[in-house]
């Protein structure tokens, strides 16, 4: 072995667990950001279709589920979990505003 050129460990541990987390917070947050955009987009709906715009912050919401189980199937975490109850959040505030009667 020589000093001056190291030879990196390609089965090194910490560099998977490194490239877990950056993919599972890139994977994550940009579901996330579908999630809200759906949401956001359901307070530019018609005010005349309440359906429509309930139905688009439930879509919202289960793509929020959807990020949650990403994140825990990369980290390789069983599936069910609290954490996807947390992913219904920006549907059930989506219909939260729908029903205080917000529009953008």
């Amino acid at each position: 072995m020589d000093p001056a050129n190291p030879v990196r460990q390609v089965n090194d541990h910490r560099l998977t667990q490194v490239q877990r987390w950056v993919v599972s917070v890139l994977a994550v947050t940009t579901i996330l950001h579908l999630s809200v955009g759906l949401v956001l987009g359901a307070l530019f709906l018609d005010e005349d279709e309440p359906v429509s715009r309930f139905g688009v912050c439930v879509i919202g919401g289960l793509f929020g589920v959807v990020a949650a189980a990403v994140g825990r199937l990369i980290h390789q975490k069983p599936l069910p979990s609290l954490w996807l109850a947390v992913g219904f959040v920006p549907g059930l505030v989506g219909i939260w505003l729908v029903l205080a009667g917000v529009t953008l």
